[in-house]
């Protein structure tokens, strides 16, 4: 099938609408006509180099659509179906999966090579040339084939700008909270960055019954979202959060600290640590680069503190687990994920929505396909 999508050609570099040719699923796959895909910062570090891939680059690791097509030996999804991308596909059988940790599933190990779990053949290209599609994903084009583990059904009455922001960003940040850091109620929690995954990280905080939910951010208007999203007090660093946090919290700090800001680099996390309690949780979320080595840590005080540094994917989870709980927290009402979405944009505007998240403009930008794009 001949279609477009936003590739990268080259790094530092922006996204480039192409036409793209996408082949037929084979057994254990379907093809997809996405509907919305979410304007993760993951996809901007491709264009760094941050996180390296083969290029040219298909980006996109969010998204939800309908299935058009279904492989021989799938199982459970029909043509029609409604469905969100799970950006690590969870085999179920490798000793992660077996120990509870599917999103550690042993297949994380080849989502960037470009190359389909199903068959080890390429599944996008650009003429003759190969591509390798974001996470084996690749939601930034209007149709995609990819392989059933990657694919959550959802019920047909969310919207699809919603659902696709449930593929990372909700279930990263709500499991940062709820899985990972383990919010206890009446805890103290600092979540330091509030874009999607931040502010999802927030609700989740908020739903596991928080005392204290602290807001770190240099952007005021997200510091104002936070405010409406739950949190209790606002900071534009972390450094001016410590006079006020010792007040509130009559000098214990915080139990559970979780960093999701966009770009993540190793001088937060002794600041991180500063703001978190005697044998608190520190969680990282944010990526940064896979060439970034160096960490600022007192490694005295983490001792003698006897605080944890955690490390989270996912949310510590997997979609085909977490998607039917927050499904559930959306439609209660507990759970804002529509009041995420601050802006949509098409595919051929995808580089301003990025120049818009990286100004701060926006909690979550998504791109919204219509009946031109099929």
């Amino acid at each position: 099938m001949k279609t477009k999508g936003a590739l990268l050609w080259e790094l530092n570099s922006p996204f480039r609408v192409d036409e793209i040719e996408i082949g037929d699923p084979v057994d254990d796959e379907v093809q997809i006509r996405v509907h919305a895909a979410g304007m993760c910062h993951s996809d901007y570090h491709l264009t760094t180099g941050a996180t390296p891939i083969g290029l040219p680059a298909l980006g996109g690791h969010e998204g939800a659509g309908v299935v058009t097509k279904v492989g021989r030996n799938v199982t459970g999804i029909e043509e029609g179906d409604h469905v969100i991308l799970a950006f690590i596909p969870a085999c179920g059988a490798c000793p992660p999966c077996l120990k509870g940790y599917r999103s550690l599933c042993d297949r994380g190990a080849v989502l960037l090579g470009g190359k389909a779990i199903a068959d080890g053949t390429s599944r996008v290209h650009a003429g003759t040339t190969e591509v390798s599609p974001m996470n084996l994903l690749g939601t930034f084009a209007p149709y995609m084939t990819v392989h059933k583990d990657s694919v959550v059904k959802i019920d047909k009455d969310i919207p699809f700008e919603t659902a696709a922001i449930m593929g990372c960003a909700v279930p990263t940040g709500y499991g940062s909270a709820t899985n990972v850091a383990q919010v206890q109620p009446g805890e103290t929690v600092v979540i330091v960055g509030v874009g999607g995954i931040g502010m999802s990280a927030l609700q989740g905080a908020v739903i596991s019954g928080a005392r204290h939910v602290i807001a770190i951010d240099p952007n005021e208007w997200k510091r104002e979202q936070a405010i409406k999203f739950g949190a209790t007090h606002v900071y534009p660093s972390m450094a001016e959060a410590i006079a006020p946090m010792i007040d509130v919290t009559y000098g214990l700090m915080a139990d559970k600290t979780i960093i999701a800001v966009g770009d993540m680099k190793g001088s937060y996390i002794e600041e991180a640590m500063i703001l978190t309690a005697k044998t608190g949780t520190c969680v990282v979320t944010g990526m940064g680069s896979m060439m970034d080595v160096d960490v600022k840590l007192n490694l005295f005080l983490f001792t003698m503190l006897q605080k944890t540094l955690k490390g989270n994917i996912f949310g510590g989870g997997s979609s085909h687990v977490e998607t039917p709980k927050l499904v559930g927290l959306y439609k209660s009402g507990q759970l804002k994920i529509d009041e995420m979405v601050t802006t949509t944009y098409s595919l051929e505007n995808i580089n301003d929505g990025y120049a818009d998240m990286l100004e701060g403009k926006n909690i979550r930008g998504v791109i919204k396909f219509t009946e031109s794009d099929w």
